[in-house]
Formats: C-alpha cells, structure tokens, sequence
C-alpha cells in the first residue's frame, strides 16, 4: 500500500443541535452529499468533522448546505486538512463471478474508499481507501474473487476496540495525546505508532483526545511509544501506568529471545514439554478478577510456562511448567514481581513428571476443564431512542456480530437490551457505545455487576480450604468521594464529566451537581483512589479538588418516635436499625422521643427508616426544620439598640434640661465673676434653688445630673463597652473606643470631683460633666438602631425564597411494563434518590430529576430567569421549584433535600449576605487616628498645666472659676489642669463626627424614598459613589421581560388571503394557547382588528417545542366588523374631500350588498391551520423555501423567534416575536458611561439574542448563558480586579448576585426575593432611577464630607482654646462655652445634612436634551459576548495578518464616531473577539468593509 493525500478533512462549527436526532439529520443528509466521504457530528462540541474530496466539494460549500438545513454553521478555519490515504492493490486469483463493473460500483459504495482502477487485462484492481475508516482485509471480503498483492502489501496498525482485553504477554497502555484535530490525525498516529515492533494494536481517540495501545512489554517501552508520538509531532502523556513485568532472578536476556505467542494461542496451545511439572501456590492479597488476569497473562508469556489457572475463590494457581529451565521458588518470585507487587505467595505443594502421576493427572484435568470452558457474563443495557420493532431488530443484528457476543435479546417495551457475552473478548461499555453508534441512547445501570455464567460447573470439591465466605471475598469494597468540580457552565459539561468517569476502571456511578459544583463518585479503592478521579476530571478541561469532609454527602435524620416505653424499646430501635445496610448510626433518646440517624442515601432513604420503626410497632415522623433565616434577622441587634436608645434618650431629655438651664445661668455669673467678691459668689450660688447644697459639696444640681446619668452610663451605653473591649482586645481603636473613653473619664473624673468637695465641705460646688455620657449616648445608639433595622430585611428574602419549594410529592410505584401501581402523598423531606414522582400540570417539582415519561412545558424563569418555557420529554432533567404547565410528567429524583439547586440559591444568598463585611465608615478610619490622638493631647495638657502651675501660679488664680483661697496651692493646680485636659477630652468628643454620617445618610434615604428609590441604610448610600462597574441583567431589566410581535410578513399575494384574514385565523388559533407566545400573538391580533372577540377553534393540538395544530371558523363576523370599520373610515375622508352624496350612498350601500353575499356564501368556512417553527412545518410536509429560510435566519440572528404560519396547507405567514428594551434602557446606558462607569449585560438568554439587545442599548461587553451561581462568580471575578460592583436585576436567578455585588439594585416590578436581596430598590419601573440612584449617592457622600470638615474644623479650632493655648491673650474656654459648642457643631452638621433635602431628580427630558447627541447603536461587532463561566473554554482560531488589520482599521474608525469608545474592544490577548469580528462579516448585511 502506498499513503497519498488527494482527499481532505474540514471542522465546521455547529450552532443551534439540542438532540441526538439533529446529529442524525446533518449526518443522513450531508453524508448523501456528492464528494463525502464520511461526517461525524458531536452534539457535546458542537461541531460536523466532514472528510471529503476536494474536487467535488469546498468548505464553504458544505457550510452552506447546513446552513441550509436550519443550523448555525461557523468555518472557524476555511484552508481544509490533508487525510492520509493509502492504496491498496488486489489480483484475480480465482475464475470471476462478477463482471468488473459491478466489481468497481460495489468497492465506490464503500464508506471510506476513494477511487477505483480496474485494468481487466493484468486481471488486477487498485484501490485508494482511507485508512481510519475501511482496511484492506475488509475489501477483500466484500469481494471474495480478489485477494491481496502480496508484493505490495506491509504491514499495517490493527484498529482494536477500546475496551479489549490485551492477551497474554500483552501489556494495555493508556496515553493522552494532544493538538489532535481531525481524523487526518488519528491515522497518522495509528500508522506510525502501528509499524512499530512490539506494538499489537493501537485506537485513537479523536473525541477523547487519546490513544489505547496494546504491547509487548519486552520488545518496546511505554516511553519509547511516547517518544515515537511526540515525534510526529503531538504532545503525549501517559494516563495509565502499565503494569509491566518484574521479574527478579529470572534472566531478562532470555526473555528478550523468547518468540512470541500468537493472540489467538490459548493456553492448550502452548508447548508441551517433556519434563512437564504442576505446582500449586497459594496466593494471598488478590482482590477481584482484574488481579485473576494479571497474573495469568504475565506468567504466561514466559516460555517455560505451559499453562496457569488462577482461582480467586480458593486463592490458589495452578502452574504446569518446564522442570528444566525454572523452579517452583523462581515462579514463587516471578509472581510477586507483577505489579502492583502486593501478593504474598507461598508454595502449596509440586508434583514432579506429571505424565507419570496419577494425582497430578486430576490435577491436569481441572485447569483444562475450566480453561477449555470460556466465561459468560449477562449485562442489562437501558435504551432509549427506539420506536418500533424495526429498531429492536437492527439493534440484534448488529450487536450479535460483534465479538464476544453470545446473544441479545431486545426489549421495546422495557426499553432494555440483555446481552451475553466474553468478558475476555469484549465489555459492557464497549457493547453500550455500539448501540449508541446507532444512533440510540444507551446507559448502563449504575449498579450493573455482570452476573457470571460458567458453561460448566467446576469441580465439586474446592482444591484449598478458604477461610473467608465467597460473598465476602467476591464483592469488592465500595468507597464514596466527593470532588469540587468548576468551570463547569451547563447540562452538556455535567453528561461530559459522567460518561467519561463512568468509563474509566474501578469507577462504579457518578452523580455530578451542576449548582453545588460538586461530584459524588463511588468507586474501588483497591484500583482507584480519590487524587486519581479529580485528575481525570482536570484532563477533561476542569477545575477539580477532592473535598476532604467527605460525610458532608451522609444523610442525617431527625425523628420524632412515639410509643416508646422503656430502654428495651429504645434498644429495640437502636438494634434493629443499625443491622440494616446504609444506615451508620443511630441514637435514639427515650426522655425527648427523638433518634438520630447518620445513613447513607444511595442505598436507604428517610421513607424506608420511618417504615422500619413503624413495623415495630412505634409512630415515627419528621422532626419538622425550622425554615426561617433567624439567623440572618438581626433582630436580637434590633432590639438591644432600640432599648440603649430609649434608655438614653429617658435619661438625656431632663440632662438637656437642666444643662440649657445652667448655661443661661452661667451666662449671667461669668458677666459678674470679675466684679463680685468671693462671698458675692457664694451669695448668688446658694439663692439659686438648683446650687443650693444638700450637703456640703453636693448641690441639687450635681445630684440630679448624677441620678440621671449612671442608668444612662451603666444600661445605656452597657453595649459601647463591650464593642470597645473588644476593638481594643484586637489592638485597634474605633468608635466606641473614643465614646466610651470620653464619657468613662467625663463620668469618672466629674464623680471623683465631687467626692472631694463632698470630703472637704467644699462651699463653691464644683464643676461636673456629667451631662456629656447621655447626649452622647442618644445619639449614637439612635444611627446604630436605624442601621440594624436596614440590615434585618435581609432575612425576608430568603423566607420568600424558601416558599417556593414544594411541601408535598406524589410518589407512584411502577411495574415492570412501567404501569402504575399506586400512588402515595409524602412530605418533600422523605422523597429519596431513585424515587418516581408524578407532576401534574400547574404542580412545581419537588426535587431535581431527569424526566422517564411524558412531554411538556416548563417554566423554568425560576432558576434561569427567561421567560420562555422550556420543553421537556423523557431524559431532559428538570429543576425543583419550576413550574410544570400543560402536560402530566413522570420523573426520576437524582437530587433531593440540601442537594436541590432551589437550595442551592438560598445557600447561595445566605453565603452572599453573610460574608458582605459592612463598609468600614470613614469616622471609624478617622477616630483610629483621632482617639490617640486626643488621648496624647489631653494628657500633654495635663502635665503643661502642672508645670505652669508650679512655675507660674497667678496665672492658675486668675483663671481658675473654682479656684478657693480654703484650698493647698498644689491641690488647686492639679485641679485646674485636670479640668483643662477634660475640657479637651469632651470638646474633642466625636458627637458631630458620629452625627455627620447618619444625618446625611437619614436624610438621603428619606429624599431617595421621596423620589422612588428605596435604599437599604447607610452602607449601600456609601458604597453606591465608589461603583465603577453596573452589570444588568437582560430579561425584565434592559428589556420588558414579555414578548411582543416585531413583525408579520405576508407569504400569499394580498388577493388571495387579506393580511386582515390571516390575523383574525392566527389569533383565533393562538386564543387557546398558553405559551407566552401564543398569548402575544394573541394580543397582537386583537389590537389589529381593534377587537375583543375572535373566532372558534377546535381539534387544537400543542406539540411542545415545536408548535399547534387545529381547525378554525366563525372568522367571517369578525372580517365584516374589520371591513365595515375601514368603509367608515373611507367615508369620513371622502366627506372631507367633498365627494358627492350619491357616489357615498352607492358605495356603502354596494359594500352592505356585498357582506350579505358574502355572510351567506361563507358563512360555514373551516380553515386547517398549523402554527410553529421550521421542524413543525417539515414534520407537516411542507417545503420550506430558501427565501423564507433565510428572513427567519435573519430575524434569529437579531434574537427573535420566527414563527410560521399556514392555513389550509399553503404558507401564508412569517411572524416575528421578541422581548422588546425599554424606551430609556439606551439613554441610561449612555449616562453611566458618560458618568465614567462600565456597563456589563449578563443573561442567561444565548449569545445571539444578548449580542442584539446589547447593540441596541450601546453595551459593548456581554456575558451569555450564564447561571445563578456563575452570576455571583461573574460579579466575584470583577471585584477582585479591584472594581466596586453595582448589579442590576429584577428575578429570582438574580437574587445571590445582588447579594454579592457592592450595590444590588433591583426592579420595583421584579420578585420579592430580588427586593429583598437587594440594596436598592427602584420603585418605579424606570432605569433612570439607577443612574438617580448613583447620583444621589455621590451628592450624599459629598454632604458627609462637608459635615466631617464641619466637625472637624469645631474640634481644630476647639481643641487648643479648651487646652488654655490661648490663655496669654485672654482667650479662656468656660465650661458653658464648651457645652455651646459641642451643641452648636452638631447642630451645624445636621443643618448641613438638611440641605440634602434640596436634591432634585434630573428627568427624562433632561437626560435627553444633553445625551440627545452622543446616543447611537453600536454595530455588533463593537460587542464582545462572553458565553458561560469561563471565557477561555471557547475555541478560537488564532486570526490571520489581513483579518487582524482589516479588524483594527475598523475598530479604529468606530472609535472615531462614536463617544468615548477605546480600542479595548479589540485586544490582541482575547482571540474569543476576533472570532465574533470576523464571524460579523459573514453575518451582517449592514456591515461593509
């Protein structure tokens, strides 16, 4: 055979395949297409690998004709692959029975065969075939009068099934080869890797990107074959260590001599030798029957080896071999050295010239007797797919010719396939993806173990005795992992990561949770171990890490057991439960009537414990979960503020009092204080009633203002305390620290001062601060109440979020044939893995599952967030809390209780509540400066003053108001520095630091509400200046969130069927529909012929996901309204133009004529009418054509859904449908961007309709197809580039990302939960509010800080004069100044927080009048769309020069038109946006180079 290259390989990409019968369609017809060769079509990449001939077809040409057939096609690169050919060279050696032009029609059928040439005279023919997909021996045998050229034949790679088992000798090696890209590849790799000697077989994967090679260990390495691989040019890495043979003593040399057997050899086969011995070894440490093979195929390989027999139930091997050349120790080690080297063999016995024994010749006979006997196993495979006898037929037909297959028995009704067959030939995964290469889905049950037939019973007696039960020996262990899988974006990558799991060995079921990110793998830990499993998940594009907290999947159980007596009861339960398999512990307690039940869910459920303790004679029910979020209500915080502030405030009212009092008094003292004797002084203090003196030193005044303010000190401020002992536990100083340090020394110093003038009977009462702690106080504990109260709504929402999980689930039981049993209510928290529930159309799913029988719509908005329902039919999986809409579904539950993606997103919320830290206020990052600060002041005055005092002691007496001659000089200095640096420490004290924030923030809240827009406290009004990022979401945020028809476009001429006809059928047709686009079509209708009434319809049928059927009539009333409304209209106008009077009245009098005709003749018309999509129509019969095609292509591309319309078999109609953007969605775009703020679209919607809804807006970056989970991921992602987040949503799905995000802004019209997560609600349905908001929230911060410099330019001014800086030039700060003060910057600062009353909301006429000029759509191919989680998993190809420049130079003049635009749209690092450019070339009609 010589290789040639005359036929190539293209890879086109492959939009809009949802199922196996898409894949179907493309390969049936394009492989009819002229010139194919062969198609494969993957649904999971998306992609058609086409082999063709050049010369016939182009890849342009092939991408047209799917294009053709309703999909997507994208030619990612247009130059096409060479396919390695070879030809193949074959002579008559027989008489012919066919003449040479059937010869040469019947070889051009063939599926890979390229080309023909016949020379009838040298009776010789030479064939061109593929090689990776026909080989010579199979052309032969079709036909048998030709045989090969042996001349020119060589030796070629043997494709061998995947799953084969290697024969003696053999050794199989997994490898992953990379950079393979088509089928071109995999051959060139099959034929160099092939030639190589030592290698048996060899099968490339294109799809698994891997290769499975078969060799002899002692003729070639793994790294040799890794090196040959590498060499053509592909990237390999071994996957599976081979088990290769060690074999110590025994001389290596001699093995490399050694011929080799050939694989079909079986162990009678093998040499006899003269000198034939038999031992028997016992061997221990084997664990199933991968451990059987081992052994046996390394030992036989060795010459000197005639046969082995391994038994696993006696754990022996029976070995006959040369006495000669080897020793029973010799074999003894040789069986040690195979791998994985954990046997321990001893010598049972040996038994010299077996010919010659008679107890050796029975020995002989039961190796040969089990050897001669091949194994049968029985495997179940489930098939779905199949319709009638005629698949159950070729689904026999071809399986029984594979081989290893003994027989199959198909199943319609059970939709299962029973096969027997050689474990050693051939497997069940093997056998289930021949019957998916038919075309069929086929799953292999969970927990399938091949049931073991043996064609003949072996001995009776067991040669060795065996210490262990069979059963216990025979079943291997079963061990559980849990492994946290990202990146993972959709339903596809969850099939993609089971089906590849479930292949690989000592992997038993994979169940993989798309929301919680999590797969649960049971598997054999002696074969495979846990670090291996994320390995090959990371090998499939994967992030994967092995959760160690593997109990996490336990199921726990709290129950609630009645009728217990005494401890035998209790024992009786514990017992009884424990000795039951999947349960691993049980406490049951007799004083609280509960147990508590640690199980594992995949082999038990809550429904199957309950049953148990009843049949025992007890009552037993759910312990019921309390499902509220009290932990997240913050009301325990609520009420402690409210009760501080309102002891505070008590308290503070008659301080305020009294304090206003003194002042005016003190007033009045300080004008005589320098013009009134000592005993003047006294005079006037003790005629006043409040400094009369109780007791020496203790005035009335001191007293009260004492009373009033320990309860405020002490109950009041109790939690100021706590909050400062624990700030400065952790070394920092907030707050807190600085109130409770203020108000503890004011308190602390104004009580010592009194009891000192209490000791010394002082005359003149001293002066107290004791009306410092409650203002203080008050003040503050109100702005941490109104804070708390903010923060507490946050529990509503997951209480709303929790509602929609269903309570109840109908359980059925099903027979055999699948009929229904019975029925049975249960509450959702006993609904089990595996269990079958029924849902009735209008019922929400309990759990998640994947549907076993029925169709139809659901409405998923719930989790997705789009409107659209969903159509489902059996294998489609379906999602708790969704809503079932029209038909009675049957479903199997694969994820229940905590495990449900509803679930899910409350966990998901709770996490994102939780975890937002509260924005550190800017008077906390203050006052840990300030408070040092003012600590070191203060005390710095205090020794100032001492040392002034004693130095200069006039100045002490001049200034000192309660200086008394009665008093020691050092007494008197103290006191008077003691009162300065307290008259600083209170000065300093930070009322009007903590007024500054919550005035101006209860102020903004207040204006917010006012104008429609509801903020959250404070944090949010903060946070909500620093945004640098607004994500929106698309449905019911940019856009209505309902469809409405965009377009109808008449398909018949206008005299045939008036457009008015056409609507009045559609409409009555539609009336009956409850899709959301039957009803928009519906109205639609109604609004166009300005009616509210329509026709009757009957036989209506809905197909879901594809359309309705049914009969219309009565439709002529409705055109005679229609038609008589327009003849009024016509005579109106022609009134106008002053026609004359006798044309009007034979004009209408005419129409009246003809609608009673008309009435009369048609009064009983039916018209057949079919409404759906392209699928519908065809299904139908009816031809679509290429002009109608390409509008609704059109109309897709832009993110409508085109619906066509027939009445009476004719194609009357094309409607277009689509959710339409809010008049001010591109105004308020444009303002955020004008306001420097980056604007990001998310949906869950797909990439064409997000691309079009953004260039409508002027988005240019967007992220499609995205979930719940991988929103708040999104929003994660860019706030760890160091970007605050604004997140825009109104649904369900967008709930958690609202939590994350810095500021969640919801819709007023949105759901609750979407309210309640959020930070910001917009009353109003207006997305100007977003942009109000922001606005609101910079001018708010801005009045924070104007209120920060008021209060700082009180104490910077404050500080020095209370510090007596000032006293030299007769600046003195009284202590009634002081209180003046204090009470005059707070009033400054909520007077400054008051002028936020004047915002006003600019309005649309505004935003217009400025933006009017800027606003323009953006060209699609300004936008960049971003699908799933995980920008990097989309492969691009890399652009050529031309493209690259013709990009930028169009980028760069789009920069030039339009506002602002940089060339960030298009980077050189994100070829994901070359791909969308150069793909716009090829779609956009407006678009010209």
């Amino acid at each position: 055979m010589e290789p040639s290259m005359d036929v190539n390989s293209v890879t086109i990409s492959v939009e809009g395949m949802t199922c196996i019968s898409c894949v179907r369609t493309i390969e049936q017809q394009i492989g009819k297409a002229n010139g194919v060769h062969h198609i494969k079509v993957s649904l999971e990449e998306k992609n058609a690998t086409i082999i063709f001939d050049p010369k016939l077809q182009t890849p342009k040409t092939l991408q047209e004709a799917i294009d053709d057939m309703g999909f997507d096609a994208l030619l990612h690169n247009a130059s096409p692959l060479p396919v390695l050919t070879n030809t193949v060279f074959l002579t008559v050696t027989a008489p012919l029975t066919l003449p040479w032009d059937h010869i040469q029609s019947t070889l051009l059928k063939t599926k890979g065969v390229t080309g023909v040439k016949i020379s009838p005279q040298q009776r010789t023919a030479v064939v061109t075939i593929i090689p990776s997909l026909v080989s010579a021996s199979h052309i032969v045998e079709l036909v048998p009068d030709l045989s090969l050229d042996v001349g020119s034949q060589e030796k070629k790679s043997v494709a061998c099934d995947e799953h084969s088992t290697p024969q003696a000798g053999e050794v199989m090696l997994k490898m992953k080869v990379e950079g393979m890209t088509c089928h071109s590849c995999t051959s060139t790799i099959e034929g160099k890797v092939g030639k190589l000697q030592g290698v048996q077989r060899i099968k490339v994967s294109l799809d698994n990107q891997e290769a499975i090679i078969v060799y002899q260990p002692h003729l070639i390495t793994a790294e040799e074959i890794k090196k040959q691989i590498e060499a053509v040019g592909f990237p390999a890495f071994i996957k599976k260590q081979p088990k290769y043979l060690k074999l110590g003593t025994i001389d290596v040399e001699r093995l490399k001599n050694t011929p080799v057997k050939s694989p079909e050899g079986s162990q009678q086969k093998s040499p006899s030798y003269p000198s034939d011995s038999t031992a028997t070894f016992i061997i221990e440490g084997m664990h199933c029957k991968s451990c059987v093979s081992n052994i046996e195929s390394a030992l036989s390989t060795l010459q000197y080896v005639s046969s082995i027999v391994v038994s696993l139930e006696n754990r022996s091997a029976i070995i006959k071999y040369n006495a000669s050349s080897v020793t029973p120790e010799m074999l003894r080690k040789a069986i040690e050295a195979v791998s994985p080297r954990q046997y321990r063999v001893s010598i049972a016995k040996e038994v010299e010239n077996t010919s010659s024994s008679p107890s050796s010749s029975s020995l002989q006979k039961m190796p040969s007797n089990i050897v001669s006997q091949p194994l049968t196993q029985e495997t179940v495979i489930n098939i779905n797919g199949m319709t009638c006898n005629s698949c159950v037929q070729s689904i026999e037909g071809v399986i029984s010719k594979k081989p290893g297959v003994k027989s199959i028995r198909v199943s319609l009704a059970n939709s299962t396939g029973t096969v027997e067959y050689d474990p050693l030939l051939t497997s069940p995964e093997t056998l289930r993806e021949a019957i998916e290469d038919m075309g069929f889905d086929a799953i292999l049950p969970d927990t399938n173990e091949p049931l073991v037939v043996i064609a003949q019973p072996s001995l009776e007696t067991p040669l060795l005795p065996s210490t262990n039960e069979p059963d216990s020996v025979m079943t291997p262990v079963h061990s559980k992992c849990y492994i946290q899988v990202s990146g993972m974006t959709c339903a596809s990558c969850v099939a993609n990561i089971e089906r590849n799991l479930r292949r690989e060995e000592g992997i038993y079921s994979v169940l993989v949770a798309l929301m919680a990110g999590k797969a649960e793998v049971r598997y054999n830990p002696a074969v495979i171990q846990p670090p291996m499993i994320a390995e090959f998940i990371r090998e499939l594009g994967f992030g994967a890490m092995v959760m160690e907290n593997a109990d996490e999947g336990d199921g726990i159980l709290e129950l609630v057991v009645r009728g217990m007596t005494c401890a035998s009861c209790v024992h009786k339960i514990e017992s009884t439960l424990t000795k039951h398999k999947g349960i691993f512990y049980c406490s049951v307690a007799l004083a609280t009537n509960k147990a508590h039940i640690k199980y594992d869910p995949e082999i038990i459920g809550p429904r199957d414990i309950i049953h148990t303790i009843e049949s025992l004679g007890f009552e037993a029910s759910l312990v019921k979960k309390d499902r509220s979020a009290s932990h997240l209500d913050h009301k325990r915080e609520i009420k402690q503020w409210k009760r501080s502030f309102l002891v505070s405030l008590f308290f503070c009212i008659p301080v305020m009092g009294l304090m206003i009092y003194m002042m005016v008094v003190d007033h009045h003292l300080a004008t005589f204080h320098h013009n009134q004797t000592m005993s003047n002084e006294e005079m006037i203090h003790s005629s006043m009633f409040l400094e009369r003196q109780i007791l020496p030193g203790l005035s009335i005044m001191n007293l009260l203002s004492l009373l009033l303010c320990l309860p405020v000190q002490f109950c009041g401020g109790w939690y100021f305390y706590i909050q400062a002992y624990k700030a400065l536990k952790h070394k920092t100083a907030n707050m807190d620290v600085l109130i409770v340090l203020a108000t503890t020394i004011a308190f602390a110093y104004s009580l010592v001062i009194l009891l000192v003038a209490m000791y010394e009977r002082a005359g003149v009462n001293p002066i107290t601060f004791f009306d410092t702690p409650p203002m203080l106080f008050v003040f503050i504990a109100l702005g941490r109440w109104l804070e708390h109260i903010a923060k507490g709504k946050t529990s509503e929402a997951l209480a709303k979020l929790i509602s929609l999980q269903a309570t109840e689930a109908t359980i059925v039981t099903l027979n055999s044939e699948n009929l229904l049993l019975s029925e049975e209510q249960v509450d959702v928290e006993l609904v089990q893995r595996g269990d079958i529930i029924k849902v009735v159309p209008g019922g929400k799913f309990p759990v998640d599952g994947r549907v076993i029988e029925g169709h139809s719509m659901v409405d998923e908005s719930l989790i997705t967030g789009e409107a659209m329902p969903v159509a489902k039919k059996p294998g489609s999986t379906v999602i708790a809390g969704s809503i079932n809409q029209n038909g009675s579904l049957l479903i199997r539950a694969t994820h229940v209780g905590a495990d449900t993606t509803l679930s899910q997103i409350v966990k998901l919320v709770e996490e994102a509540q939780t975890s937002k830290a509260p924005i550190q206020q800017f008077a906390d990052q203050l006052s840990g400066y300030f408070v040092p600060f003012i600590v070191l002041i203060s005390i710095v005055t205090l020794l100032v003053w001492i040392i002034i005092g004693f130095q200069n002691f006039e100045i002490v007496e001049t200034y000192f108001p309660g200086y008394n001659r009665s008093i020691s000089r050092t007494e008197t200095i103290i006191r008077f520095a003691f009162q300065a640096s307290i008259t600083v420490l209170c000065i300093a004290c930070p009322c009007s630091l903590g007024l500054a924030t919550p005035t101006a923030v209860m102020v903004g809240t207040g204006v917010g509400a006012q104008n429609g827009i509801l903020i959250k406290g404070g944090e949010p009004l903060e946070m909500a200046h620093k945004v640098k990022v607004v994500v929106f979401d698309k449905t019911g945020t940019i856009t209505h969130g309902t469809p409405v028809v965009n377009q109808v476009k008449v398909l018949v001429e206008s005299n045939r069927i008036p457009r008015n006809k056409i609507l009045a059928i559609v409409g009555t047709a539609e009336s009956n529909s409850e899709h959301p686009l039957g009803a928009a079509v519906t109205k639609y209708c109604k609004q166009e012929l300005d009616t509210e009434t329509l026709g009757t319809c009957t036989d209506f049928q809905v197909v879901p996901g594809c359309g309705i059927s049914c009969k219309v009539t009565n439709i002529e009333g409705l055109l005679h309204k229609s038609n008589l409304k327009i003849e009024e209209n016509n005579i109106k106008n022609a009134s106008l133009v002053q026609i004359d009077a006798v044309n009007e009245q034979s004009s209408t009098s005419s129409s009246m004529i003809i609608d009673a005709h008309l009435s009369n003749a048609v009064d009983t018309q039916q018209y057949k009418v079919l409404i759906g999509n392209r699928e519908w129509m065809i299904r139908n019969g009816l031809v679509i054509s290429s002009e109608v095609d390409s509008s609704m292509i059109e109309h897709e591309r832009r993110g409508r859904t085109a619906v066509l319309v027939t009445i009476d078999d004719e194609l009357c109609g094309l409607i277009a449908i689509a959710d339409t953007v809010k008049p001010e969605a591109e105004l308020a775009v444009h303002i955020l961007k004008s306001m420097g703020l980056e604007v990001v679209l998310m949906t869950g919607d797909n990439s064409k309709t997000a691309r079009s809804i953004a260039s409508q807006v002027g988005i240019t970056k967007v992220f499609a197809e995205v979930l719940p989970s991988h929103k708040v991921a999104k929003v994660k992602q860019l706030q760890e580039e160091g970007k605050r987040v604004a997140m825009v949503g109104d649904g369900i799905n967008d709930s958690p990302a609202l939590a994350m995000a810095n500021v969640g802004i919801a819709i007023g019209t949105g759901t609750d939960v979407a309210i309640e997560a959020a930070d910001v609600v917009l009353i109003r349905n207006d997305l100007l509010d977003v942009v109000a908001s922001i606005d609101l929230s910079r001018k708010t911060v801005k009045r924070i800080r104007i209120n920060f410099v008021f209060a700082l330019i009180y104490n910077l001014i404050g500080i020095p004069i209370a510090a007596g800086v000032f006293l030299p030039i007769g600046l003195v700060l009284q202590p009634w100044m002081g209180s003046a003060a204090m009470a005059a910057s707070s009033v400054s600062v909520v007077l400054s927080s008051l002028f936020l009353k004047l915002y006003r909301k600019p309005t649309y006429d505004n935003y217009e009048l400025g933006a009017r000029r800027h606003t323009g759509q953006r060209s699609p191919s300004e936008i960049s769309v971003h699908v799933g989680i995980d920008d990097a998993s989309r492969n691009s190809p890399r652009l050529g020069l031309l493209d690259r420049i013709v990009n930028y130079s169009r980028a760069s003049i789009n920069s030039l038109l339009s506002d602002k635009r940089s060339l960030n749209s298009v980077v050189t690092s994100e070829p994901d946006k070359h791909s969308l450019l150069v793909g716009d070339f090829r779609e956009d009609d407006d678009t010209t180079l």
